[in-house]
């Protein structure tokens, strides 16, 4: 059976990390699409790249197996104050379904309360806003239902750790991608 993967776009999103992370998942024959917030399907991100998304949120999400929250300088307290997205997190979590968040993306789950009790990383100064979590300084981390990575220049193994989570052996996609002779672990 297919998997699904939700990932999240809101003005402000990190660009890198949403598409590699996108393309990686669809790579590995996950059926992956991009949720905005907005009627209008492209967001702007945080260099300010409009990027194309596929589905407006809504509660189609929660047939996914996972669901992606990418960083931002600025998104994250906008995923905050969205109250419908936060329950849509809380209820993933509460349903024991994987849930994936980088950068500032962590913060937004630390929020959400599904990083309590749970190992966890994220970006350089969050052990102290991920206070719930028990936070290790690692690149990618996958514990119970929950996946984190540190930032900009993680997606590669947030990605791997996420198919890894869903059952999927990344090892033929990073032999394919080179990971390995470009130094990746």
């Amino acid at each position: 059976m297919t998997k699904k993967a939700a990932v999240m776009m809101i003005d402000g999103f990190e660009e890198g990390e949403t598409m590699q992370i996108t393309d990686l998942l669809r790579r590995a024959g996950v059926e992956t699409y991009t949720y905005r917030f907005q009627d209008e399907e492209y967001v702007l991100g945080m260099q300010n790249i409009m990027v194309k998304s596929d589905r407006v949120f809504s509660e189609e999400v929660r047939k996914a197996d996972v669901i992606v929250v990418p960083g931002g300088r600025t998104c994250a307290a906008k995923f905050i104050a969205n109250e419908e997205f936060m329950n849509t997190l809380k209820w993933f979590n509460e349903q024991n379904k994987l849930i994936a968040g980088m950068c500032s993306g962590t913060i937004v789950l630390e929020a959400a309360g599904v990083l309590k009790g749970k190992k966890a990383t994220g970006y350089t100064g969050y052990e102290e806003r991920l206070k719930s979590a028990e936070f290790v300084h690692e690149v990618a981390v996958f514990d119970q239902n929950v996946v984190t990575s540190q930032g900009p220049a993680t997606p590669y193994p947030f990605a791997f750790k996420i198919m890894e989570a869903l059952g999927i052996d990344p090892s033929e996609l990073k032999t394919r991608l080179l990971y390995k002779e470009a130094g990746g672990r």
